[in-house]
């Protein structure tokens, strides 16, 4: 027909592997319908629903306490506001490391409700379960690098792989990961020079965060990024001053509520002036007989 404008093409696992090479595949986190469809409409490709949300959401410590019924409420409600964006869930502490039978089941829970791949964090220890996983065809996400789900055995969140020894390791992780079948895999605060090297021995995408520009993506936690975060991350970089754009809107709000020029008079639902004074008859006889 004539005029008619072709559908906006869906993301898929295919399609993100199709874009290594590129460095050019945009990915943010997202926690609700409202954002989803934001940063959707905004032309990100690959939508995180992290488990960063017990951080930045949730107002936990760390992602540590995040639940799977935690991560499953917001899944769902991601979902609801995602039509194009691959749809990924983070599976939260503990749901997969006890071994394969647990990450299964987990990761299976959220394919049933509605991701459309799950991530895990880790290197060599969690081989089996990401073998599982995708024997059963569940796309899996790696991530290494900074792992947030480690932060009491880093001691906080510092960056990894500063060493010898310690890029070595992040570097056979991440190939290990590759050969296992992960569709892509996130490179966390770690030396641009080891995402690099990383990156050119993967078949797969790398997705960066504080990882150099190097990698194959990028990604950053939506919170950081519009500027909401109270203390972002050093390698993050606020794009918007959410938090003082947002306090100034609802500091007008209740300036105008004190000085009773909100809401203004005439707005909103309206009795007829026969009903309106029906009303009032009633009222008085109402009171008539208090």
């Amino acid at each position: 027909m004539a005029g008619k404008v072709a559908a906006p093409v869906r993301m898929t696992v295919p399609r993100v592997r199709g874009r290594k090479g590129e460095g050019r595949l945009v990915c943010v986190t997202a926690y609700d319908a409202p954002t989803a469809a934001l940063v959707e409409a905004a032309g990100v490709e690959v939508i995180l629903v992290g488990d960063s949300l017990g951080n930045v959401v949730l107002g936990y410590e760390n992602t540590l306490p995040v639940t799977m019924d935690e991560m499953v409420h917001h899944l769902r409600a991601a979902r609801r506001g995602t039509r194009r964006a691959l749809l990924v869930g983070d599976l939260p502490f503990m749901s997969y490391q006890a071994g394969p039978a647990d990450a299964l089941r987990h990761a299976g829970r959220f394919l049933k409700e509605g991701a459309d791949a799950v991530k895990l964090e880790g290197g060599l220890e969690v081989l089996p379960m990401v073998n599982a996983m995708v024997a059963q065809g569940i796309p899996v996400m790696g991530h290494v690098g900074l792992t947030p789900q480690r932060v009491r055995e880093y001691g906080g969140y510092r960056a990894q792989g500063v060493t010898v020894a310690a890029a070595a390791r992040i570097w056979q992780a991440a190939v290990a990961l590759d050969r296992a079948g992960v569709f892509a895999i996130v490179l966390e605060a770690m030396p641009a020079s080891l995402a690099r090297r990383i990156t050119a021995a993967v078949a797969c995408p790398t997705i960066g965060i504080g990882a150099g520009p190097d990698c194959d993506g990028q990604i950053l936690v939506f919170h950081d990024l519009v500027g909401l975060s109270p203390v972002p991350p050093p390698f993050a970089r606020a794009w918007a001053d959410g938090r003082r754009v947002f306090a100034k809107a609802v500091g007008r709000f209740a300036r105008a509520v004190r000085g009773r020029g909100w809401p203004p008079r005439g707005r909103g639902a309206a009795l007829p002036p026969g009903d309106l004074a029906a009303l009032d008859r009633l009222i008085a006889g109402e009171a008539g007989r208090s």
